[in-house]
């Protein structure tokens, strides 16, 4: 097993960590004060060919492997969350999911805009009495002719007011449970279709997330994505896609709290000495480091896997899980350790504590995992080979 990045892979990090240093620290924390979302940067992603960097050529995108993805997932959220899960939405829920369910002409309406950064795709599952209890939605889709009549709500979408496509989720047959769920294409042009977007939240202040509202939203027949009553089937192996990029997200945040705990060790003396010579800190500190190595192993297991073709729901499932409860427990130390100061938006320890939270509730929290590590091992709970899978990654594509 090889662990080393190849020279493309160098070179996108350090696109990555450049844009973010460059385009994203400078201005975070006045981003997070106002509690806006700067759509610019999608636009200036898209102008590096980030917003597509695992999606085929053919259809736009540049191409490289499902760890290239995870590279920069991790570079972007160790500059803040919200732009890292603007990714995560827009190519790994979205742009993943249509690469692998959509139909030709779809890929090409849809897929290609979006994996060249031109349009901004969305996911829409998770509605007020429905979130790890998928099939408690209560979205219906009736057929009419040649549409499908959309009406419902979600909550807590990400890009909600920034996203110009979003894969939707009703029932078209409740009788059926969660095998009556399809899943559907939507337009923000269409009329019925609004947005809302919430404000208060604890963290990721500077991302757009909110509701989506649906009244007598006309879907036409050919925006179906898959078949009906696969609906279930293409959210679970969407959540395969988007739980990675949430695990590697959690990776680079871990590693901004690693370096802004350093820095802050070498420059913070108490008793005489700086206070990385300090053996509690240091215990918190090294966390940190093991907190850092083990979940991007897990992570870089999990795309290893994605590259194969082969089905990961338990691996990235695994990695998510630890990743994200790591990188909580690493803001937490960077905030003890930086002391009152901490507690300050002067260091930017404060906002990477509150953004750490909502990555261990999203995409299953950390209970959901717990319980399917815990059946997988029991053998309460086995994997079967989706019916369509991603593409195998077929060697470095990049040109």
């Amino acid at each position: 097993m090889n662990f080393e990045l190849t020279e493309e892979q160098k070179m996108l990090r350090d696109t990555a960590r450049s844009f973010t240093d460059k385009e994203i620290m400078p201005y975070i924390a006045e981003w997070e004060r106002q509690g806006e979302f700067d759509p610019a940067i999608m636009a200036k992603l898209a102008e590096l060919g980030l917003m597509g960097v695992c999606i085929p050529e053919e259809y736009g995108g540049s191409g490289m492997d499902y760890n290239s993805l995870a590279i920069v997932c991790e570079e972007l959220e160790r500059g803040d969350t919200a732009f890292r899960t603007a990714v995560s939405v827009h190519t790994g829920l979205n742009s993943m999911t249509l690469l692998q369910w959509a139909s030709e002409e779809q890929k090409q309406k849809y897929l290609t805009p979006q994996a060249k950064g031109d349009k901004i795709g969305a996911f829409g599952l998770t509605e007020p009495a429905a979130g790890s209890d998928v099939a408690s939605l209560e979205s219906t889709a009736v057929k009419e002719g040649d549409y499908y009549i959309l009406n419902g709500q979600k909550t807590w979408i990400s890009l909600c007011d920034t996203a110009d496509h979003f894969i939707v989720f009703a029932y078209t047959d409740k009788s059926k449970k969660h095998k009556g769920i399809s899943a559907f294409i939507v337009e923000r042009t269409w009329e019925g279709f609004s947005s809302k977007a919430t404000k208060g939240k604890h963290g990721i202040r500077a991302g757009n997330t909110g509701e989506l509202f649906f009244d007598q939203v006309k879907v036409p027949k050919e925006n179906l994505l898959g078949k009906e009553g696969e609906g279930f089937k293409i959210a679970m192996s969407a959540l395969d896609n988007g739980r990675f990029t949430v695990a590697a997200g959690a990776v680079g945040q871990i590693m901004a709290c690693l370096e802004a705990s350093v820095k802050y060790c070498h420059e913070r003396e108490t008793f005489g000495k700086e206070i990385g010579k300090h053996q509690l800190v240091q215990q918190m500190i090294a966390k940190m480091e093991a907190g850092l190595q083990m979940s991007r192993l897990l992570v870089y297991r999990a795309g290893a896997l994605k590259n194969q073709g082969k089905r990961n729901t338990r691996e990235t499932s695994l990695a998510k899980w630890q990743a994200c409860d790591f990188a909580n427990k690493a803001a937490d130390d960077a905030v003890q350790i930086h002391g009152a100061y901490g507690y300050s938006d002067e260091y930017p320890v404060e906002r990477y504590l509150r953004n750490s939270k909502a990555p261990v509730i999203y995409e299953g929290t950390r209970e959901i995992h717990t319980i399917m590590q815990a059946e997988y091992v029991l053998g309460y709970r086995q994997d079967k080979p989706l019916n369509k899978s991603l593409p195998a990654w077929e060697g470095n594509l990049v040109k």
